[in-house]
């Protein structure tokens, strides 16, 4: 098995970290997050990774609670950087390299993102983490992982989800909703299909980035993802 794409964005929620407490981070799900970046990682191909801050705060909600969206998403950002240390720490004790680039300088914990020293990293073989966003507020981590994508030259964007896939319609709510194999970047900006902000599907479209959705709850399945095994939704032209 080998790698299908030579280097790819794997963006993360921030929930994902917080297992079954829901919020903050539970350590056995990162480190079982970091035994399958190992196993992707054995495939051969350059991986980055862009993670959310959901688990600790995200702008909108606090913005919905009467706190400023710009401070709610700047603490988001912070939060996500919280994030991209505690995946390092894992991936390391995996005897992964791997380097942490923040969207704002925080020198102490963190290189600045510069995308030439994120690329030598990456070809380097290097795992690298994405933290901070874009470093502006009203961008979500979608947005983040699709511009970083864009900017390294990355052959797809990764979103692991909770559910396998995009369906018609929530399935949680809606048992007869179906899953897509395939979709257009039309298709889902036309319907609203909401796994991701048009601002990140507008961008991959426009540089002809595929994306896949996928379920990361399934052991095994990043590192299929990666291989280019059909696993979730394929999102391309």
């Amino acid at each position: 098995m080998k790698a299908k794409y030579g280097r790819i964005v794997l963006k993360l929620s921030g929930e994902v970290l917080a297992g079954e407490k829901g919020f903050g981070i539970h350590p056995p799900v990162i480190d079982a997050l970091a035994e399958e970046l190992r196993g992707a990682h054995a495939l051969g191909g350059q991986i980055g990774i862009v993670i959310g801050g959901g688990n600790f705060i995200r702008g909108v909600a606090a913005a919905g609670e009467g706190m400023d969206r710009a401070t709610g998403d700047y603490m988001g950002m912070l939060a996500s950087v919280m994030n991209g240390l505690a995946v390092q720490d894992s991936l390391e004790k995996q005897g992964l390299p791997t380097r942490v680039l923040t969207a704002f300088e925080m020198r102490e914990v963190a290189e600045p993102y510069i995308r030439r020293r994120a690329v030598r990293h990456l070809e380097k073989g290097r795992i690298v983490i994405f933290a901070g966003g874009t470093g502006n507020p009203y961008f979500t981590t979608d947005t983040a992982a699709a511009l970083r994508a864009a900017e390294i030259g990355a052959g797809a964007v990764l979103k692991a989800t909770k559910v396998d896939g995009v369906y018609t319609a929530d399935p949680e709510k809606d048992p007869s909703a179906t899953r897509y194999d395939t979709l257009t970047y039309e298709r889902v900006i036309r319907e609203g299909l909401g796994f991701m902000d048009q601002a990140a599907i507008a961008l991959c479209m426009e540089n002809d980035l595929p994306i896949v959705v996928f379920d990361m709850k399934v052991p095994g399945n990043i590192q299929r993802v990666v291989a280019g095994d059909p696993v979730g939704t394929r999102v391309n032209r």
